[in-house]
C-alpha cells in the first residue's frame, strides 16, 4: 500500500463529531468513514481468542472485525473490506494491526492520503495504538458537557441519567487532556463545538493548516454529499448532518435540563468544565459530595431510563444496529 497517513478523533461522542467527520470527509485527501468503534468493542472480547500468534485465532478475529464492518449501520461507501485482505497487509497478528490495515485499506480503494477514525473512546487506547508503530494525528473535538448530556438524554445510545453522563464526560475530557501532555503538539489539534460551527470556514482552514493539506471549499457544503446522506439514513440522531451548519445550537441545556440536573452535572464535572472554558452556572458547584445512597439512587435511575427510552425508541434504528449487537453477543458466549 502507498504511504497513507491516519487521523484519530477523540472526545466524546454528540460533540459535533458527525458534523466534522463528513466536513472532512468532503476533502479529496481524507476519507472519514462511519466508525464501526473496532477497538473499543473488541479489546474486551480479546480473551475469547485466545493466542494471537496462532493463525487460525488470528483468522478468526480477523473475519469478526470485517464482520463488524460490513454491517456497520452506515456503510463505508466504495470499500471492500475482507479478512483475507486485511491479513495479507497485516505485519503483526494483533487487533490494533487490523484496525489499522482496515483504515488503511479505506484510504487506499478511494485514492485518499489521510484516513480519520470517530472512535473517539480510542484516546482510551492511544498506548497500545503508538506501540504497535501506529502515529495518527489527535483532532480533540470538546462540547459544553452538559450539552453534550442534554444530547445523550435524546439519543438512542448511551447513558441517561445526568450523574451518569457527567461522570462518562469528565473522564472522557481529562483522558484526552492527559493524552495532550504526552503528543507532540504537532500531533494534537483541539477545537470545540462552539467554535466549529460559529466559524466553521476559519476553523477547518486552521484544521487543514495544521494536517498541511490545502483548504477547499468542499467542506462548506458536506451536508449535499452521499456520505452525509447515508449517515442520516443510518440513524435518526445524524440527521442533521445533511443540513448546513446550525450557529445557533449551543447553550440549549439552559432551558431544556432542570436546575437540579445542571447543578449535578457541575458538581461532578465543573473542574473540567472550567478547564475547558465554559462557565458554571450554579451557585454549590463544583463541591457537592454525593452520598453513598445519592450514588446508588443515580446508578438505578439510570438503568430503568435506558430501558424505558429503548421501549420508545424508533424501530428502524435498532433494527439498523441489529446485526452488529448480534455478532458482539455470538462472540460473547461463544
Amino acid at each position: 500500500m502507498k504511504s497513507i497517513q491516519g487521523i484519530q478523533m477523540i472526545g466524546t461522542q454528540r460533540s459535533g463529531s458527525n458534523l466534522l467527520r463528513v466536513m472532512l470527509d468532503s476533502l479529496d485527501q481524507i476519507t472519514a468513514p462511519h466508525p464501526p468503534h473496532i477497538l473499543q468493542r473488541f479489546m474486551p472480547l480479546l480473551p475469547k481468542y485466545g493466542n494471537l500468534s496462532e493463525n487460525r485465532n488470528f483468522h478468526r478475529l480477523a473475519e469478526d472485525v470485517c464482520e463488524l464492518i460490513n454491517v456497520n449501520p452506515v456503510p463505508w461507501e466504495e470499500v471492500e473490506i475482507g479478512a483475507a485482505q486485511i491479513i495479507d497487509h497485516c505485519r503483526q497478528n494483533s487487533l490494533q494491526e487490523l484496525f489499522r490495515v482496515a483504515y488503511e485499506s479505506a484510504a487506499y480503494q478511494t485514492n485518499a492520503s489521510f484516513w480519520l477514525c470517530k472512535s473517539m473512546k480510542n484516546m482510551f487506547y492511544s498506548n497500545s495504538i503508538e506501540s504497535t508503530g501506529i502515529r495518527p494525528y489527535y483532532i480533540y473535538l470538546y462540547r459544553d458537557g452538559r450539552e453534550v448530556a442534554l444530547s445523550f438524554k435524546k439519543a438512542i445510545v448511551g447513558e441517561k441519567h445526568i450523574y451518569a453522563l457527567a461522570q462518562n464526560w469528565m473522564k472522557d475530557q481529562e483522558e484526552a487532556l492527559r493524552l495532550r501532555e504526552r503528543t507532540d503538539p504537532d500531533r494534537f489539534f483541539m477545537i470545540n463545538y462552539e467554535t466549529l460551527t460559529a466559524f466553521p470556514e476559519a476553523s477547518l482552514q486552521s484544521l487543514c493548516n495544521f494536517l498541511h493539506l490545502p483548504y477547499s471549499d468542499k467542506a462548506m457544503e458536506f451536508y449535499k454529499s452521499r456520505e452525509s446522506a447515508n449517515t442520516a439514513v443510518g440513524g435518526k440522531m445524524w440527521v442533521n448532518v445533511t443540513k448546513p451548519i446550525m450557529k445557533d445550537n449551543t447553550q440549549k441545556f439552559l432551558h431544556e435540563l432542570s436546575y437540579e440536573d445542571i447543578a449535578i452535572f457541575e458538581s461532578v464535572a465543573g473542574n473540567t468544565l472550567r478547564k475547558l472554558g465554559y462557565p458554571l452556572y450554579t451557585v454549590t458547584a463544583p463541591k457537592k459530595i454525593f452520598a453513598l445512597e445519592e450514588i446508588d439512587f443515580y446508578a438505578k435511575e439510570n438503568i430503568r431510563l435506558k430501558k424505558a427510552f429503548m421501549l420508545q425508541a424508533d424501530k428502524d434504528d435498532i433494527e439498523k444496529r441489529r446485526p452488529q449487537s448480534e455478532l458482539i453477543n455470538r462472540i460473547i458466549i461463544n
